[in-house]
């Protein structure tokens, strides 16, 4: 069976490093998909669920709050500004900072706030999502 080798990493730290059959997440124009061999690839991601089917047939699930994917025929690197393991995922710390993004957008006092407010409510609202994501596969 066909395995590639799985880089997620962050800047405090090196969250997964392994060989996987398959790879999901969610790339800049949406879901991507990627097995062993697929055609390089350099492309942005979206806050989401990182999900990697292992060669021994286990599940990890990451969240990534954005970043850079690069894909080569036997290699997948996800460069991800926060990455969190499914298992570490907090939900009261991601309803508190959906709630306090939700604050920030109804009281904005300019457009950079609101931005950065509609940033931080998309990254919670992915975190989520991620949560649930993870329990239904438990």
């Amino acid at each position: 069976m066909a395995t590639i080798h799985v880089d997620v990493v962050s800047a405090e730290s090196s969250i997964f490093s392994g060989e996987a059959k398959f790879v999901a997440l969610p790339g800049e124009s949406g879901e991507l998909g990627i097995l062993p061999g697929h055609t390089p690839l350099i492309t942005r991601i979206r806050p989401g669920s990182v999900r990697i089917e292992m060669a021994d047939g286990g599940e990890e699930f990451v969240f990534v709050a954005g970043g850079i994917l690069e894909v080569q025929p036997n290699s997948i690197t996800v460069l991800a500004d926060t990455a969190i393991r499914g298992a570490d995922l907090d939900e009261a710390k991601a309803m508190d900072a959906k709630r306090r993004a939700e604050d920030e957008m109804a009281t904005r006092s300019s457009d950079i706030d609101f931005a950065h407010a509609q940033s931080e409510f998309a990254i919670a609202a992915a975190q989520l999502a991620a949560i649930a994501r993870f329990r239904r596969k438990k």
